[in-house]
């Protein structure tokens, strides 16, 4: 039985991969505004197919009670509208690398002390527009910088994405877990900053409010913080109409206002409340937040 539900899992993750490996490089030889039109079309009416509708539907209750089913088909139109175009850009991280024409960049004066090697900090943000940039740009203003990441399911797709995040966003890579947490703790010791998304659940994380709802939430962040007395500084991004990115750098967040790392963390789920706030359209809401 067990033999039976791997090989099902295997011949799915290969049928999956082999499509999308596929759609990766036709993307690649049409073009990054074409894949990006092209992509945000086939993501909008075929991607729901692929994630829950029940989850979806959830999640945006917890986010407004209230929602109108306008508000909720125009949230989740641009949303994967925008998955789709993120999907595509994976194959254009070498040119997004070399030419930053299409990034504006918020608040570079709070990395000031962090290029100069003053200081380390954590950076913290969420699933927004592409995320990748985020990690992309910090690195490029020569920023020692380590990213923790959560590795896909799909052990056929993985290699590619870890060889692009790796090659283009940030090569000092830390696979989540338990490994990982000392990985990151050497990296302080050796002066590195850390970047980390905290929006998604974690099984190992605490129960704390987010959107008014317990939510299971890495308390890491808070952790590292309170313990190297390092200032945390949150990193939001969005895409605008003409698919150039805004990258703001928050004012950090002084960690001595904080007794202990649920309080810690309650501040920033709350920050990240007001980045969805800001533009619910580019979070990705098919995660299952608050399973």
């Amino acid at each position: 039985m067990i033999l039976v539900k791997f090989m099902i899992k295997f011949l799915n993750y290969f049928l999956q991969a082999t499509i999308i490996y596929f759609l990766l490089f036709f993307g690649r030889i049409i073009g990054v505004k074409l894949g990006r039109s092209m992509f945000s079309f086939i993501f909008l009416y075929f991607a729901h197919y692929f994630k829950s509708k029940k989850v979806i539907n959830k999640n945006l209750k917890i986010f407004k009670k209230d929602i109108t089913s306008i508000e909720k088909n125009k949230i989740l139109s641009s949303m994967w509208k925008n998955y789709g175009m993120t999907f595509v850009e994976y194959i254009f991280l070498d040119r997004m690398k070399k030419n930053s024409s299409h990034i504006e960049i918020k608040g570079e004066e709070i990395l000031k002390d962090i290029i100069e090697g003053k200081k380390q900090a954590i950076f913290i943000s969420g699933h927004f527009a592409n995320f990748e940039l985020m990690s992309m740009e910090i690195t490029k203003r020569n920023v020692k910088l380590a990213t923790i990441y959560r590795p896909l399911n799909n052990f056929f797709l993985n290699p590619l994405m870890e060889y692009l995040r790796k090659k283009y966003v940030c090569n000092n890579q830390i696979k989540k877990g338990i490994k990982g947490v000392r990985e990151v703790m050497n990296y302080i010791k050796n002066g590195f900053s850390i970047a980390l998304m905290i929006d998604q659940r974690v099984s190992e994380g605490e129960k704390v409010n987010f959107f008014g709802q317990p939510a299971y939430t890495t308390t890491l962040p808070a952790q590292l913080a309170l313990k190297y007395k390092l200032p945390i500084i949150p990193v939001f991004i969005e895409r605008d109409k003409n698919s150039k990115f805004i990258i703001e750098f928050q004012n950090e967040i002084d960690i001595h206002n904080y007794k202990n790392k649920i309080d810690l963390t309650l501040k920033l789920n709350e920050i990240l409340e007001s980045m969805i706030r800001k533009n619910p359209n580019q979070w990705i809401w098919t995660h299952n937040r608050w399973k």
